[in-house]
């Protein structure tokens, strides 16, 4: 199992709403002329307009898969245009946790905990110790720490969920409950509907109305892993995706509640394109060192290794100590092809800004890959490019975007980048929820929401 040692986030008590305030007629008029007088807030206090529905904060929150940093600029996007406008934008991209893999990262977004800590350390692997091998397993025994869901109906409050990833596993007070949770996961099911199923919970009664609620789509990352991040369906799925945002608000729109619902857009990761000619082939270490293929777990975008020196061995430890300094040694001689785009750790040697080695769950060796190359055991006439992530969270190419938008959030407002684990407490504080133990820190929500009791100032 994870070692779990997470740090603890500052506490968040529930919030009291202050009485709005007259708008002066003059506002008015201005706010008229720039937008629909449902688009946002001039008072200085949250509280619903007497002829909305919401009187308690909402949150909705929209993962668009693979949604590169950049993409945005690709083709026309007037919706998320919109959202970035009057809400708060993380400038140069939402930085995604390592490795920069969708389970890994939608479910650091929901717990606020690194990898290491919630027990997802990549989209599939085999746990070391167990020989248990995971691929979107339901088990609890798999997930550890407590994502928003989990935290909103512990405390009384009620959530929604449209197959964002872990949202079907059955832990604590989170029982997927029927209507509320879609599940299983199916590729089939168009976004129309998906939008359409979380746009019906507005029409319940305002006191079964979801407190929060989430939304995955599965593009632009479906074109993105079979053309790579330049293709023109990329910009195609681009254009989808902005259109589902546009569904998303006309119908909050329609039913007179966009301005008090704080939607958040983000992606779990970034893209990045693979092709044959840059590939680094372990057969070629067999001058210093050789690899067999059943010690790798993964090969790329992270070389996971766990070697079986047999039971014979008393130090298996400095055995892949030696195994490490080989396989650099070979890499670094400049006669490996690619060879310097590959660099091998023991885990406990990562660098520490990538929060992967507390776990039992993590190979023993692990190769950072460089930005784009693949890993193969032997050469094959192969010829492929594609798309991928799950590199470094250092490059920009792996970055994703986030936007705010709604009572909380500042118009108009950049942001620096920040890490995803960050989220679980903005959700959290807006939400006026306790937070669990989580890797984010209590005072981010201070440099990216406005204080309660302050909402949508006008500039």
């Amino acid at each position: 199992m994870a070692k779990y040692k997470p740090v603890r986030s500052g506490f968040t008590s529930y919030s009291l709403y202050k009485l709005p305030q007259i708008v002066p007629f003059l506002i008015v008029l201005v706010v008229a002329a720039t937008a629909d007088d449902s688009d946002f807030r001039s008072s200085n206090s949250w509280r619903s307009h007497p002829s909305k529905k919401l009187t308690k904060p909402v949150v909705l929150l929209i993962s668009s898969d693979g949604f590169r940093f950049g993409y945005q600029f690709k083709t026309e996007t007037p919706n998320i245009d919109l959202l970035i406008a009057r809400g708060t934008e993380a400038q140069t991209g939402l930085i995604p946790v390592f490795p920069t893999m969708t389970f890994p990262n939608h479910y650091s977004i929901a717990t606020g905990l690194y990898p290491a800590y919630h027990g997802i350390i990549m989209n599939k692997f085999t746990d070391p110790i167990t020989g248990e091998f995971f691929n979107r397993n339901l088990d609890p025994k798999w997930w550890l720490g407590e994502p928003l869901w989990e935290t909103a109906v512990n405390q009384g409050l009620k959530a929604a969920t449209v197959f964002w990833p872990g949202s079907d596993v059955l832990k604590g007070s989170w029982t997927c409950p029927k209507g509320f949770c879609k599940t299983p996961y199916n590729v089939s099911v168009p976004l129309e509907e998906r939008v359409d199923t979380i746009l019906s919970y507005f029409d319940l009664p305002k006191s079964e109305i979801p407190d929060f609620m989430t939304l995955y789509f599965d593009e632009p990352d479906l074109q993105g892993h079979q053309y790579g991040p330049d293709d023109p369906r990329i910009t195609q799925a681009v254009a989808k995706v902005d259109k589902m945002m546009g569904r998303v608000i006309k119908g909050l729109k329609k039913r007179n509640v966009f301005g008090d619902v704080h939607v958040i857009l983000l992606g779990d990761h970034g893209m990045v394109t693979n092709c044959d000619k840059k590939v680094i082939y372990i057969d070629d270490l067999a001058d210093w060192i050789k690899v067999p293929a059943d010690w790798i777990q993964a090969y790329f975008p992270v070389l996971a290794m766990n070697p079986r020196w047999g039971k014979d061995v008393k130090n298996p430890g400095e055995k892949n100590a030696e195994l490490v300094a080989k396989m650099n040694e070979a890499l670094s001689s400049g006669k490996v092809e690619n060879g310097e785009f590959l660099q091998v750790y023991l885990k406990e040697k990562l660098p520490k800004r990538l929060h992967y080695s507390e776990s039992s769950r993590i190979p023993p060796i692990i190769g950072m890959v460089g930005e784009g190359l693949m890993v193969k055991q032997n050469r094959t006439n192969a010829q492929e490019c594609f798309g991928n992530h799950g590199y470094d969270n250092m490059f920009f190419s792996m970055r994703s975007i986030f936007i705010g938008h709604g009572p909380r959030f500042r118009r108009g407002k950049k942001v620096p980048s920040f890490e995803n684990v960050q989220i679980y407490n903005v959700v959290a504080e807006i939400l006026g929820l306790r937070p669990a133990p989580n890797n984010g820190s209590s005072l981010f929500t201070r440099s990216i929401l406005l204080p309660f009791g302050e909402t949508w100032e006008v500039e």
